[in-house]
């Protein structure tokens, strides 16, 4: 177990988080191309008919998948890797299934929203975005 003032100087900054959540989008506009491939090929019509509810929820089931096992196993996504960075929880600890799904359905709001959670690492007096202070996660870098 950490100690509060360790995992305070380990926090991530938030240039690297960011650079980090570019890197993201693109691994995940890469996995929702292949994910909607598969879809489309099952069902062709599926983004113009009554399946397009059904569709998107997939989609959204695909990233939640895709973003908490990473999270769950080994704290790292793939741009979080060469980013040098993990997410823990507020103690410091791997975060379980629960908390990391938690923290999946809190950033879409702080994100979609004009990145209104992600600006409030600015006024935070940690620099957490609003998604990890609310999920009780940080974003901490890896040393070594």
């Amino acid at each position: 177990m950490s100690s509060d003032s360790d995992i305070e100087t380990r926090i991530a900054g938030l240039g690297r988080r960011l650079a980090s959540a570019v890197y993201e989008g693109l691994t995940v506009t890469a996995i929702l191309l292949v994910a909607s491939l598969s879809f489309l090929l099952a069902s062709p019509d599926a983004a113009n008919s009554p399946l397009r509810p059904v569709f998107q929820l997939y989609l959204f089931g695909v990233l939640g998948l895709y973003f908490t096992w990473f999270w769950t196993h080994g704290g790292q996504t793939l741009p979080m890797k060469a980013w040098r960075i993990r997410l823990v929880n507020s103690n410091g600890e791997p975060v379980n299934r629960g908390r990391a799904w938690i923290r999946f359905l809190l950033a879409w709001p702080a994100i979609l929203l004009a990145g209104l959670g992600l600006l409030w690492a600015v006024i935070d007096r940690e620099r957490q975005f609003l998604h990890d202070r609310l999920a009780g996660t940080r974003i901490v870098r890896v040393e070594g």
